[in-house]
């Protein structure tokens, strides 16, 4: 049997991943399974549950048409309880049946800052350098792969394959990036050669709403199945998986179950960040600010539909062509897909990780309408809805917990307090990297923000 190692085990890859491979299973193509785990003491009790069903869940998907169906998971054949040193997750990830190792972290959690090297400003980063050279617990990606892949090499366990598995452009490469770049810092240079010589990072798009579980699931799972499972969850019927197939040590027969792998993902991968990532985006903070709880309940406003479509007609499809893709169909159905009651997906869930978010779904768009002389008046709109929804944030005026790990809150709460907030948000790095002061982007900005103050103030009207 060959193991498929995944950091990680969150809703998204229990919804996402998990799923193709169980598909696959059930074709009766066994020769692959998943074994995982979690890198931080969270999830505490999902964790318990998958231990206690032997890594099994059920899953509820929900069409746009309100139909819903059930599937018990069961591709997630090695459960490994949190312990701080992650010495269940090396000693599989050290075994030489185990060819690839997969991971879902979020943006934010990579640490990379415009030019994609590590930014050591980040406290969770420096400590986690400090505690591989001092051999302590470590708690990031880079972290827990070091440990992994070292263990790796000094089994002589053969190559692995490093699989990507977030909403990070070029995931693959960037990651790799990231980890070369760690493993440097913590002074590994033989780490550094193996991991180059045995080890591929190829790039991936992934693609599913994932809610956070909530206990209605469980209660309709169980009326549904007869099967009370603290473990499940619900996923949209969607389901898109692109991978470059560039896989060192094999890989299961995906592409037998609907992954699409192929050469290049950028193409679908531009898609996905900008009209779908970023339009998520837009209308969790737009929603937040006029009282929404729901994403369905932004998308089906008619306003924040229009900046929604405004943003991806107006600026973004211009900038992706030519493409492989039907954009304006892709952009149609995204909003269908957002549109979906059933789906009830949290702004708070989706608003989260800005600072991240917009350096590297929105602030693409800005440069290159830019670098052809074009307007942003449409595209400058999501930014501004953010700082609207900052300054509330600097006030408690959020009905829910902001989580942000890009984010400095000492430097944030600044920008709010500023004479000139627009022009203190333009002006930070973390946002905006190169363009950061641009004059055409502040004055587009406040353009924008007081497009923003007049809905605020029409929709409380």
């Amino acid at each position: 049997m060959n193991t498929i190692l995944h950091l990680g085990l969150g809703s998204f890859h229990r919804a996402h991943q998990a799923v193709y491979l169980h598909q696959l299973q059930q074709t009766g193509d066994r020769r692959w399974a998943l074994a995982g785990g979690n890198i931080r003491p969270d999830m505490a009790d999902t964790i318990d549950a998958l231990l206690k069903q032997g890594g099994a869940y059920t899953l509820e998907t929900v069409t746009p048409h309100n139909e819903r169906s059930y599937t018990r998971i069961t591709s997630i054949q090695t459960v490994v309880p949190f312990d701080a040193e992650l010495s269940g997750l090396v000693v599989i990830g050290a075994a030489p049946d185990t060819h690839i190792i997969s991971f879902t972290v979020t943006e934010a959690g990579y640490y990379l800052d415009a030019k994609n090297q590590l930014d050591q400003n980040f406290a969770d980063l420096r400590a986690d350098l400090a505690a591989v050279k001092a051999g302590e617990p470590v708690a990031t990606i880079y972290g827990a792969l070091t440990a992994i892949l070292r263990a790796r090499m000094r089994a002589n366990a053969g190559p692995v394959t490093l699989l990507n598995c977030d909403n990070l452009r070029h995931n693959g490469e960037r990651s790799r990036g990231g980890l070369l770049q760690f493993i440097e810092l913590v002074g590994d240079s033989a780490l550094l050669a193996w991991v180059q010589a045995n080890t591929t990072s190829p790039n991936a798009m992934v693609d599913r709403i994932t809610p956070r579980p909530t206990p209605e699931v469980r209660a309709r799972v169980l009326a549904a199945t007869g099967v009370d499972d603290p473990a499940a969850l619900m996923g949209e019927s969607f389901i898109q998986w692109v991978i470059e197939d560039n896989f060192i040590a094999g890989r299961p027969a995906w592409e037998t179950v609907g992954v699409e792998m192929v050469d290049s993902v950028q193409a679908y991968e531009e898609a996905k960040i900008r009209l779908l990532n970023a339009t998520h985006s837009c209308i969790a903070w737009a929603g937040t600010l006029v009282g929404y709880t729901y994403i369905h309940e932004g998308t089906l406003d008619p306003v924040i539909r229009q900046f929604a479509f405004d943003y991806v007609t107006d600026d973004t499809i211009p900038v992706l062509l030519p493409c492989p893709i039907d954009l304006e169909k892709y952009r149609d159905v995204v909003l269908d897909r957002f549109g979906n009651p059933a789906i009830a997906d949290t702004n708070q869930r989706v608003a989260m990780d800005a600072f991240a978010k917009i350096p590297a779904m929105i602030a693409p768009t800005i440069r290159d309408r830019l670098a052809r002389g074009e307007t942003i008046n449409s595209v400058a709109m999501l930014p501004a809805l953010f700082l609207a929804y900052l300054q509330r944030w600097h006030t408690g005026q959020i009905p829910y917990t902001y989580q942000d790990q890009a984010m400095d809150p000492a430097a944030a709460h600044a920008i709010c307090e500023a004479a000139d907030p627009v022009a203190a948000f333009c002006a930070d790095p973390v946002l905006w990297g190169p363009l950061a002061s641009d004059e055409r982007l502040m004055q587009a900005m406040r353009s924008a923000f007081q497009r923003v103050t007049l809905f605020i103030r029409n929709h409380q009207a």
